[in-house]
């Protein structure tokens, strides 16, 4: 129901309205009169208290509180914000004289050239380089430089940077001269937005039934911001025919998917799944996008400043992309001419040598590879 919202002056001349009539005689309620002045500072307190009452019914609807009054509301139901989550990416460490062994320590700190993102060296045993027992990477004697992965300190999106952006050491290293990173960091996330929030609240009524696939996808989506997967019913991984069997393919923004994920979205899956189904959960195919084009610049523009940021935005685009979402060709002249106002024309587009859409089928992602600019 609306509420009978009324302004100041309103509230003044219902009043003054009221009084004439239930009085006798004709009332002095002219500007500066004590009767009209009485009148006013009534409306006052009527317009503050109808400001709390307003105050009041936002801050306990969920359609209208924000910020920690939501996080209140959707307490009750046992309803937490989704956290932000934090940008990761490679650094490459370099030396002038690689004479001597160098040690990266995980935890050492390495900054943006602003100084506003700091990144912290985490360990890594994929990593060639990493030496578990002093708990770092080592650069041997002869070895200028090495590939190191870190993240973001402060979750969040502002640690999604650019190429080349990462350059300063933070932590003293032995035997460490300077910092970049070649490519740019992805992967961070602000928290989860109020907006977002309540979609997902209205997800998680839906879902409340369970053995369904409504509480299968919230079950997904409720484990981490950033997710990206697919359902498919009734097959096995390789897509054959299996009836009360089906499978799960997850992805996030990382090219690896970390085990204890997938072990997570198992974990949740079985709390609903319907009883007597069986479910797998698998890691997408990762189809590599190599893309390749030819730029038609304005006079005087120079390819070397306008390439890395026709590259990047397609980097990016790429890095966005969720299971089974084509990369179409044409979004790819978009986004080159949308890049730069430099860029008149994108032509001599190809994705793996073809000037085709790139379709990674039901299970698989597109991944950036070599992004060629001419």
């Amino acid at each position: 129901m609306k509420l009978p919202l009324q302004t100041f002056s309103s509230l003044v001349q219902n009043a003054a309205a009221f009084m004439q009539g239930a009085a006798s005689e004709l009332l002095d309620l002219s500007v500066g009169s004590v009767l009209r002045a009485i009148l006013e500072a009534n409306a006052s307190i009527g317009l503050w208290l109808q400001w709390l009452l307003l105050l009041v019914l936002n801050n306990t609807r969920a359609a209208t509180s924000k910020g920690p009054d939501l996080d209140s509301w959707m307490a009750d139901f046992g309803l937490t914000r989704l956290p932000a989550v934090a940008a990761t990416g490679t650094v490459i460490f370099s030396r002038f004289s690689p004479t001597n062994t160098a040690l990266i320590p995980v935890g050492a700190l390495v900054k943006t050239g602003d100084g506003t993102q700091n990144f912290t060296v985490v360990a890594s045993l994929n990593n060639p380089l990493f030496n578990p027992i002093q708990n770092g990477y080592i650069l041997g004697a002869g070895v200028a430089s090495g590939q190191v992965p870190v993240v973001a300190t402060t979750p969040g999106s502002a640690g999604n940077v650019q190429i080349g952006t990462v350059t300063i050491l933070a932590t003293a290293i032995p035997g460490i001269d300077s910092v970049t990173n070649s490519v740019a960091f992805t992967g961070g996330s602000d928290a989860e937005s109020d907006a977002a929030f309540r979609t997902r609240f209205v997800a998680y009524i839906n879902s409340r039934t369970q053995a369904t696939k409504a509480a299968i996808s919230y079950a997904i989506s409720s484990l981490q911001q950033g997710l990206s997967y697919a359902i498919a019913e009734n097959v096995d991984t390789a897509g054959n025919p299996r009836p009360g069997n089906f499978v799960v393919t997850v992805a996030n923004s990382q090219a690896t998917l970390p085990n204890r994920l997938l072990t997570e979205v198992s974990a949740a899956i079985d709390a609903v799944r319907p009883v007597g189904t069986s479910f797998a959960v698998q890691p997408p195919q990762q189809i590599i996008a190599n893309v390749a084009l030819s730029l038609a610049l304005t006079p005087n523009a120079k390819l070397g400043q306008v390439a890395p940021q026709v590259s990047n935005s397609i980097s990016g685009y790429i890095g966005g992309l969720s299971i089974g979402q084509v990369l179409p060709v044409a979004r790819i002249a978009q986004l080159a001419l949308d890049a730069s106002s430099f860029v008149t024309n994108a032509f001599n587009i190809s994705i793996n040598g073809k000037n085709t859409d790139l379709d990674p089928g039901a299970t698989g992602i597109v991944v950036a590879g070599s992004i060629t600019v001419n």
